[in-house]
């Protein structure tokens, strides 16, 4: 019996119940965020940095499914690639045999890694985090890891207890006995290796919540001390690598840095199948994979798929041949500048800061007797407001999408498709200057901000 299928039709048929849907089946909370911010929006199609809603209106996105879309959506070589791996009928997942694509992607990524020298493929960022975890634990047979505070690595339980924020934290411990020390204090470091039991210190180049940016030299003296320790490095590059800052990897913004385990994913996926990479030393896999008892120790169910080495392949071979990561480069050096010209004009603009297309845009207490006191009330409401309000506003009036930095900031993180260029940083500053001269002039914005100052005191 012949099994029919109809994508198109199911979706014409029920694709309006989406909220309803998700309200009723999935994570309920989601669709109520959605309604109370007006972010309930209904996307038709996506291509490259834009999305389409029905009646044709573009939408610019400068979140790109928080880093998944490096390249955009539908770019059309990895499309292509999956259409032929598709095509290809790959005998897929044997497991007793050694498929070419892993190895192949593999060989690409560390040419991009000239210290590393293996790599492990799995499914997401957490689960290149939770590699790393037990591959240091194995390598140095030492118990502990280092985080730093306001990190973000994963949400499984390995991966939450190097978090270094209560709010995800809360109601799942125990944990696993990780220690956290501040981002940039090598005291701290230094003390806590002296105990002798630290396996690695896991570290974020950049980190996501806030954008905050590990201090010149840290990462290399923190490095140093390590292995003083014999204990070893490991960075976090899952939203931060492939070409995010304007280097392949954002520790290569310091001479001398060379991870022992270094965590991707995101942007390696094309945006279409999830995929992770732990890549590390090669003294660090054998001690893993001692023997052949131990050929399976570690592994994943769909590590390794063709349909994900297919678009890993692809998205390496689009970002060398169209020069993605020097775009990330030049973009994000004129939308950083274009920013931070805007601090002198407008006092609730604190900073501008983050590297090639990963900025952190900061709002702050104003001078003005009649803003700080708008200020004052968002604060004591919930910090975190003003951001939310400048957000929106990108969405309903200019059709640009934007995230808030993390919960309790008054922080806005940019993080666009590497393809974006002066085109989309016109489009985005102009917009983010209307915004804010409307809350300088006290227009619609403070209007909302009263819609939301209700909805954070009705939620406490």
């Amino acid at each position: 019996m012949t099994t029919e299928f109809d994508l198109g039709a199911l979706l014409a048929e029920r694709g309006a119940e989406r909220y309803e849907l998700h309200a009723k089946h999935l994570n309920h909370q989601l669709p109520r965020m959605l309604h109370t911010i007006g972010f309930d929006k209904v996307y038709e199609r996506g291509e490259g940095a834009y999305f389409w809603d029905a009646e044709g209106n573009d939408y610019l996105d400068m979140l790109a499914g928080f880093g998944v879309m490096g390249l955009g959506r539908h770019h059309p070589v990895v499309r292509k690639a999956l259409h032929d791996v598709l095509d290809a009928q790959l005998p897929d997942l044997t497991r007793f045999d050694c498929a070419p694509l892993p190895g192949l992607l593999a060989e690409r990524l560390l040419t991009h890694s000239p210290h590393l020298d293996r790599v492990f493929f799995g499914n997401s960022g957490t689960e290149a985090v939770e590699t790393a975890l037990k591959f240091a634990r194995r390598a140095t047979g030492k118990p502990r890891i280092l985080y730093c505070e306001h990190s973000f690595h994963g949400l499984t339980t390995g991966s939450l207890s190097v978090l270094g924020e209560e709010g995800f934290r809360d109601g799942f411990g125990p944990l696993l006995p990780d220690t956290a020390v501040p981002l940039g204090d090598l005291d701290a470091l230094a003390r806590e290796l002296k105990k002798g039991d630290v396996a690695a210190l896991i570290v974020e180049p950049i980190q996501g919540k806030g954008v905050h940016e590990a201090p010149p030299g840290y990462l290399r003296a923190a490095q140093e001390l390590l292995h003083q320790h014999k204990a070893l490095l490991i960075a976090d590059e899952v939203q931060t690598g492939l070409g995010r800052t304007g280097d392949f990897y954002a520790y290569q913004h310091e001479d001398g840095v060379e991870p022992d385990l270094v965590c991707v994913a995101k942007a390696l996926s094309g945006g279409y199948v999830p995929v992770s990479a732990t890549l590390g030393k090669d003294w660090i896999f054998k001690k893993v994979y001692s023997s052949m008892d131990r050929v399976l120790v570690h592994s994943a169910s769909f590590g390794s798929n063709a349909q994900a080495m297919a678009a890993g392949l692809a998205v390496l071979s689009v970002m060398e041949n169209e020069q993605i990561v020097a775009n990330a480069r030049a973009t994000g050096e004129l939308l950083k500048s274009r920013l931070s010209a805007l601090i002198d004009k407008y006092e609730l603009l604190a900073d501008v800061r983050g590297r090639g297309l990963m900025i952190g845009i900061e709002f702050g207490r104003p001078k003005s007797l009649k803003l700080r006191g708008r200020w004052t009330m968002l604060q004591a409401a919930r910090k975190g407001l003003f951001a939310q309000m400048v957000v929106v506003p990108l969405l309903q009036r200019h059709r640009i999408l934007t995230q808030v930095s993390g919960d309790h900031l008054e922080v806005i993180k940019l993080i666009p498709p590497l393809v974006i260029g002066e085109r989309e940083v016109d489009r985005f500053v102009d917009a983010f200057s209307a915004v804010m001269d409307d809350a300088h002039g006290g227009g619609l914005m403070w209007d909302f901000g009263k819609t939301l100052v209700k909805q954070a005191v009705a939620n406490r």
